[in-house]
Order: C-alpha cells, then sequence, then structure tokens
C-alpha cells in the first residue's frame, strides 16, 4: 500500500551524468541545505542504461541514488523510452514516427519514434525490465515515472493507420455504416470497401478527423499502460507509478490516461514576471507554456480533475524557461507564489526542472536551479525558502480538498472536434479562414479559458470534472446528477461540440434535480460524431432551458453589453468577445443584451428555471470583465468572510485530511498590504503558533493560514 505523503515533496529532476566534471556530494549536500525530500533521475538516458545494443550500464546510477539515501532524499526512477538511442534508430528505421504518411520524421530531436512499432516495444520493454530489476528494492526509490511527456505526435505509419482501418471494421461492421456515420455521401466521399479508406494527410472530413484524434490518443493511453504493468511486476506495494504529463499535447486524453497510473503527475510551465501581475487586462496566448496568474490555478485544477484527487508536478519553472530567445526568469517571491497556488489546489510534490543548468544541447539556456556556473544564486536562495515553508508546513498541506463552488465540464472529443472545426480563425488570420490550417486549434481551450479565468477574477474556487467521469463508455452514468448538484451547485458547460444523447439528458436532469446548469457557446449543437444535429439548439437542452437559436455568428471586435434587468450587476469594460449565438428567448428570462445595432435583437444571456434548479445560457465568449460578473452573479457567496480584499490579493482555500481550514493568500504585485482577517488565524509560514487577527504581505508574497 502506497503510504500517504507526511509533507509536501519538494526537489528537482537532477541529471549527474550530464555534468562536464563528477559533483555528486556537492550537488546533494546542496540539496539538503535547501530542503531538498525527492529528486528524479534517468529518464532521458537510453544510451547510458544500453550504449550498444544488448550491452547494458546499470550500476552508474547507484552512486546518486546510494548518496541521496544517505541524506534521507527520496528518488523517483524514470524510464528511458521517449529518447532513443541512435544504434536503435540506425538499425530498425521502422520505428520511426511519421508526422505524414511516407515521411519519417528525421532522427535527431526526441520522441521520433512510432511507440506502437512491435520492433520498439521490443527494446523498450526489455531496457525497462532491466533498469526496474536493478533498483525496485533501493531503499531511496519510492516511484517510478514512465517514458515523459507522451502525446506527441500523430502517427501516420502505415501499420497504425491499419489499425485505424481495422477498428472502424469493427465498429461499423460494414463500409454503408461507416458511410453513414461520417456523413460521406458528400464531396463523392463513399466507401465501397475498406481499402477506399484515404490516409488522413489530406482529409477534410471532420467526423474522420474526430475519430482519427480519438484514436491517437487510445495508442497513448495504451503504451503509457502497457509500460506501467511492466514496472508493476517489479514495483514493491509502497512505490508509485506515474508518467509526467504535458497537458496540450494532441494525444492526451488525460482522465482516460491517468487511469492505468497511481497518481497524476504533470509539467506546468507559465510565464513569469509581469505576467503574473493581479488585476491583469493581458490577453495572452495559452500553450505548453501558461501566462496569467488564474492560469496556474487552471492548470492545478487539471491535473487534480484527472483521477479528482491531489497529484504530483515533476516539472515547473526553475530559472527561465525555453529556448535561448526566452529569458524572463522570475522576480523574487514568484516561485514561492506559483508553488504554493499549485499546493492549494491539491499539489503534493513541487519538483523544478532542473538542478543544474546544461551546458550543451538543445536546452542549454532552459535555466536550473544552479546557473552555468554551478554555485548558488538567487534562485538556489529562493527556492530554499520555499524548502523552509514546506518544512513548517509539514502535513497540514498534505491530502487537501481545495474549494469549489463552481464546476466547469471538460471534454476532450470536444477538444479534438474543435481542433478540426474551430469556432475561430488563427489569431491575425482575420475573417478568412476556410482550411483546418487557418483555424484555431485551440478553439475548445479558447472558450472554456475564458469562463474559468472568470471564476478567478471573481474569486469564485472551481473545479473541472470530465464528461467521461459523468458518463461511461457504454453508457451507463458514473455519478448520479443530484449527486454533483448536491457537491457543485453550479456547472458551466462550454464548447460542447461532441456529445452523446446521454451526456445531454444528464446535464439537464443535473438542472431538475437543482444545478444550475450554464450552457456556453457551441454546447449542444453536435453529436457524438461531431455531425451537426437536427434538433432545435441547444439540443435537449433548449425547451428546459426555455432558449433557442439557428444563427451565430464570428465577432470581429467586442462587443459591450448591458445588464437587462437588476439580476446582475456588470462592471466596466464588460463585453462580448469571438462569437454570437443569435438566441431567442422563449420563456427565459433576459439577464444580459448586446449594445449593438444588429445584435442588440439577440440576448447575451437567459435564465430559466428547471424543475428544482436552473437552465442559464450565455451565447458569446466572455471577455475577462463579463466572464467575472457572471461568476460573481452564478455564485454570490464567494469569499463573503473575506470583505472586501485589494486587488492584488487572492485567497485559495481548502480543507486537510485533518478537518482542518486551509487558506492560501496571495499579494500578487510589488504593492506590500495589510488584511485583517475574518477570524483568528495561525500563520504556517510565518513562524510561531500564535493566532493572528491580521496580516502584512509584502510584494510577490504568498502566506499560509490554518483556522
Amino acid at each position: 500500500m502506497i503510504p500517504p505523503r507526511e509533507r509536501v515533496l519538494f526537489g528537482a529532476a537532477y541529471y549527474h551524468e550530464y555534468q562536464p566534471a563528477p559533483r555528486l556530494d556537492p550537488d546533494l549536500d546542496l540539496m539538503t541545505e535547501a530542503g531538498f525530500s525527492v529528486i528524479r533521475v534517468g529518464e532521458s538516458v537510453w544510451s547510458t542504461w544500453e550504449p550498444e545494443e544488448g550491452q547494458f550500464d546499470l550500476d552508474w546510477l547507484a552512486p546518486v541514488l546510494d548518496g541521496a539515501n544517505q541524506r534521507g532524499i527520496a528518488v523517483i526512477l524514470g524510464t528511458p523510452t521517449y529518447a532513443v538511442p541512435p544504434w536503435l534508430a540506425r538499425r530498425y528505421p521502422e520505428i520511426a514516427a511519421e508526422p505524414k504518411t511516407r515521411q519519417p520524421m528525421p532522427w535527431g530531436s526526441r520522441q521520433e519514434i512510432d511507440y506502437t512499432h512491435p520492433a520498439f516495444k521490443f527494446y523498450a520493454e526489455r531496457v525497462v525490465r532491466k533498469i526496474i530489476s536493478r533498483y525496485a528494492d533501493h531503499p531511496a526509490v519510492i516511484g517510478y515515472q514512465v517514458d515523459n511527456e507522451p502525446g506527441l505526435l500523430l502517427f501516420h505509419n502505415h501499420g497504425v493507420f491499419q489499425r485505424f482501418v481495422d477498428e472502424l471494421r469493427h465498429r461499423y461492421q460494414t463500409v454503408a455504416a461507416l458511410n453513414d456515420a461520417w456523413g460521406l455521401v458528400y464531396w463523392s466521399h463513399r466507401l465501397s470497401t475498406w481499402a477506399d479508406l484515404w490516409t488522413p494527410d489530406g482529409n477534410w472530413q471532420p467526423q474522420y478527423d474526430l475519430a482519427w484524434r480519438e484514436f491517437q490518443a487510445k495508442l497513448t493511453t495504451e503504451f503509457i499502460a502497457w509500460q506501467a504493468g511492466i514496472v508493476r511486476e517489479y514495483a514493491r506495494e509502497d512505490q508509485f507509478v506515474t508518467t509526467c504529463i504535458s497537458y496540450d499535447r494532441p494525444t492526451v486524453d488525460d482522465a482516460n490516461l491517468t487511469a492505468a497510473l497511481d497518481v497524476t503527475a504533470g509539467n506546468p510551465y507559465y510565464a513569469m514576471q509581469d505576467a503574473l501581475a493581479v488585476p491583469s487586462t493581458r490577453v495572452a496566448p495559452q500553450g505548453w507554456t501558461t501566462s496569467g496568474a488564474w492560469s496556474l490555478f487552471l492548470s492545478a485544477d487539471r491535473m487534480y480533475a484527472s483521477k479528482q484527487t491531489p497529484f504530483l508536478i515533476t516539472e515547473t519553472n526553475a530559472g527561465a524557461i525555453g529556448g535561448s530567445s526566452m529569458n524572463f526568469p522570475a522576480y523574487d517571491g514568484q516561485w514561492r507564489q506559483a508553488a504554493w497556488a499549485f499546493v492549494a489546489r491539491g499539489a503534493e510534490m513541487i519538483e523544478y526542472w532542473h538542478w543544474h543548468t546544461n551546458h550543451f544541447g538543445t536546452e542549454t539556456y532552459w535555466i536550473g536551479i544552479l546557473p552555468h556556473d554551478q554555485q548558488p544564486g538567487r534562485v538556489y536562495g529562493e527556492l530554499s525558502r520555499l524548502g523552509a515553508d514546506f518544512q513548517r508546513a509539514g502535513s497540514r498541506v498534505v491530502g487537501l480538498r481545495p474549494d469549489a463552488q463552481i464546476g466547469l465540464l471538460y471534454s476532450a472529443r470536444s477538444k479534438w472536434g474543435l481542433a478540426f472545426q474551430a469556432a475561430f480563425p488563427k489569431p491575425g488570420q482575420g475573417s478568412l479562414a476556410w482550411s483546418p490550417d487557418d483555424m484555431d486549434q485551440r478553439s475548445y481551450h479558447r472558450i472554456l479559458e475564458a469562463f474559468y479565468r472568470g471564476t478567478f477574477d471573481a474569486g469564485v474556487p472551481a473545479r473541472l470534472i470530465h464528461d467521461v467521469q459523468l458518463i461511461g463508455p457504454e453508457g451507463g452514468r458514473l455519478l448520479e446528477p443530484a449527486d454533483l448538484a448536491a457537491e457543485l451547485p453550479v456547472l458551466v458547460v462550454a464548447g460542447l461540440l461532441v456529445a452523446d444523447d446521454a451526456l445531454l439528458t444528464w446535464l439537464r436532469e443535473y438542472a431538475a434535480a437543482g444545478g444550475h446548469l450554464v450552457i456556453g457557446p457551441r454546447t449542444g449543437y453536435g453529436d457524438e460524431q461531431g455531425r451537426a444535429r437536427v434538433e432545435v439548439k441547444p439540443a435537449h437542452l433548449a425547451e428546459a432551458g426555455g432558449v433557442r437559436y439557428q444563427e451565430f455568428s464570428n465577432l470581429a471586435d467586442a462587443l459591450p453589453v448591458v445588464g437587462e434587468t437588476d439580476a446582475i450587476s456588470l462592471s466596466e469594460g464588460a463585453a462580448a468577445t469571438d462569437w454570437v449565438d443569435g438566441l431567442i428567448s422563449d420563456d427565459a428570462k433576459v439577464i444580459v443584451g448586446y449594445d449593438h445595432p444588429h445584435f442588440g435583437r439577440f440576448p447575451t444571456v437567459v435564465s430559466s428555471e428547471h424543475g428544482r434548479g436552473r437552465i442559464t445560457t450565455v451565447g458569446t465568449v466572455p471577455n475577462d470583465v463579463l466572464a467575472a460578473d457572471l461568476a460573481r452573479w452564478l455564485s454570490p457567496v464567494q469569499n463573503q468572510s473575506w470583505g472586501s480584499l485589494p486587488p492584488s490579493v487572492t485567497v485559495n482555500s481548502a480543507t486537510n485530511g485533518a478537518g482542518e481550514r486551509i487558506h492560501v493568500v496571495h499579494n500578487w504585485s510589488w504593492t506590500p498590504v495589510h488584511l485583517i482577517l475574518p477570524q483568528n488565524m495561525t500563520d504556517l509560514l510565518g513562524g510561531g503558533e500564535a493566532p493572528t487577527s491580521d496580516l502584512d504581505l509584502g510584494a510577490w508574497d504568498v502566506r499560509v493560514l490554518v483556522e
């Protein structure tokens, strides 16, 4: 049985094999002084483990593990299957991944392989077994990371495509059934035999694309489960198995991917310096690195949602992140702020990438804790403060259940559906986006993130929940609507383009059971294949919500909005962006409208009672101001006990395993603030156990309070 953690694990990825000269003992001593409790090792160097085919060097890592164990530092051991050695690529070129059909990816980077290929899996399994069997009994090893950030590519290899065809054949039985399901009468794409199915390179058919992306995610999920199964043959009962997830990768379906793992682990990277200021009017693109203090909490909530349990962070910012042209190291205090933001939402490990900065290779200027001169500097000093924080806080900040007043439904299938049939053009593309290459493949996240940011700006805690955590693969209910309504009284469902009847019925019953269902753009428009539904939109929800629509429009510029009733208070600058559904209210109450000579005929937000609950329909993508106004209206009890907080201050609360209430208080600015607390609380980071009634926060400061 995996034991509960006694405190937040704290450390970094450590690659002694990358050091220009041996310095193991000085490194480990510095880690001990900084309060490190864990390191991650071994996942990037298959060619070190197996320099020639069948010739293994397994003992080189032993001094690292022995030295860590002597100092009480735990170890997460990684398998090296994401970075293949040159001899394997040279001798078995057929394992190369093909991002396009018959165009193998050249070797020389990483993750260039088709991890479904039997030849690759043979050698991968062999090296994994060698490594894990060698070190499974080492007392320092507390867990394993299989592979690294999987899901980078959609494989177009011949064997992968043929398996795709076979799975379609087994699912649909006949080409006639597939023709009907995908609407292949269009543009003369009807198949007469399975051999007629074209490769995906030039595909413009959206149902094909959705099936292809879903299939690719299945391959990634299978690969990680396969490798986790091998590792478990050797792992002790007290050791966990995980992988590190880069959540923006195209074939990651995290709710399914983590099902075979003991714990979720992810790699959130974020823009630092002024990008973390609150309040902020920045509209920055999101991706593998996020921007905005609100995005730290979204990253954490996505990791928590994968298994609806606390999670680990296997990589995050040490110094400046990215390539040689991305040099924006954090201001003093921001490392502690980000780490405590993650912990507030359920992180039980903060691990940095990485200990020292490489002197060679692609990531030479991805700055680690120690800079190129290998001397402790500002980053080391700042993280040493954080290590002391975690030691003081101890077990009181593990096993946290973050507060949530608003739920947001996450749908991987809608993410894929809105990648090919995007709602928006790429930024800067204008209004002429026609081909898939001209569209914003992050359209789903663009919608979801708008609503999530509103909850952050309003101070309303949110929680993500996956559609596959509500309805199982065979349509069976995994969670009853009434149960979720009792736990999360508000559920925002925006961008749900791809949904079957069972899921839409579940959502309607959530409102009938007493929940407040909030429908956003694209929700209820498509079926499980992403086909436009024939029902009145939003399908299965229009009658219950007292609203319908037929037409919709993109917006080139933001539209100001006005409150139509005294039910909502709109702030200056509240506006609609990107999209307008031409809502027609039947018997729903109009809450917000557009200030525009044409679009003013349509309401922006309407609301209607349904059963014991309510359905509210939002016909646009709200800007940050409108999104926050909506969040305050949806959840009027937010943070009332804290009163009116300064604009730069946020409070995130949770309950620990002992039932104590924990509050993480941030000041996201250069200006110090003084707070009067709603009740006497103990400052876990300030030293001393005496309760206090007020709090001073410095520039870019964070404190952890317990009731």
